[in-house]
């Protein structure tokens, strides 16, 4: 139990660090990067403490993270830039190799495992960074509205890949029975996971139509606990049927 904690939270901060890499960082004040990866921070802090792999590599990315938050403090912002890339790749190779530790056990191939690991990252991540940049236009309403379109954007392709593999999964290893536990545990997966992210991702297209930042960081907030129903179903699924739905 206690390593899939961790491999929640590297997903989670990898997926936050990728996502704040491909927004435009320019029209976006660097304390809204610094508090992110402060979030980074304390999510790497805990898969070091869970981590059946070792607390090694986490604890690089905190040491990352922490240096990045204070490049951004001082807005130095061509070394924060690298710094959160750092983060970010170091996160996503992370999560793999947390990923990597599952494979010998799954019927599911190396390729599927890792597809799933990268449509989940990035699923948790365009959620709670998009929540979280949608916060920012409260204190900032003159932003423009660009990096939360790009944001919500990603939501929804992330929510489509995550779908796809989702299916391919489900064609390939269909469950046993559509009855009891793992199928109500399935169709919360494809509820919440992917069909309430869509949902999410087309109503902030209409709202972000008339600038309304404050409904859309509402809708975020959904698509947040959202996404984490989604994904913790999906590690439940996992454990139990050893296939990544």
């Amino acid at each position: 139990m206690s390593d899939a904690i961790a491999c929640f939270c590297l997903r989670l901060l990898a997926g936050i660090a990728t996502s704040l890499c491909v927004i435009p960082q320019r029209a976006i004040p660097g304390a809204f990067f610094r508090i992110l990866l402060l979030v980074c921070l304390g999510l790497a802090a805990v898969a070091a403490l869970t981590s059946a792999g070792g607390p090694i590599g986490p604890i690089g990315l905190g040491v990352l993270a922490y240096l990045g938050s204070i490049l951004w403090l001082l807005e130095r912002r061509s070394p924060a830039t690298l710094c959160l890339a750092l983060v970010a790749v170091g996160g996503v190779v992370e999560s793999l190799r947390s990923a990597e530790r599952l494979v010998a056990t799954l019927p599911a191939d190396r390729a599927a495992t890792y597809a799933a690991t990268l449509a989940s990252l990035a699923t948790l991540g365009t959620a709670m960074s998009g929540m979280l940049l949608g916060h920012r236009y409260l204190t900032a309403p003159g932003m423009p509205l660009a990096p939360l379109h790009r944001m919500n954007n990603g939501l929804g392709l992330a929510a489509v890949a995550r779908g796809m593999v989702s299916g391919w999964m489900l064609a390939a290893h269909p469950l046993p029975s559509l009855a009891g536990g793992p199928a109500i545990w399935l169709a919360l997966r494809w509820g919440a996971g992917v069909c309430g992210l869509l949902a999410a991702w087309f109503l902030v297209i209409r709202i972000l139509r008339y600038r309304n930042t404050q409904s859309a960081t509402g809708v975020l907030f959904v698509a947040v606990i959202l996404s984490f129903l989604g994904e913790l179903t999906g590690d439940l699924l996992l454990r139990t049927l050893r296939v990544p739905y």
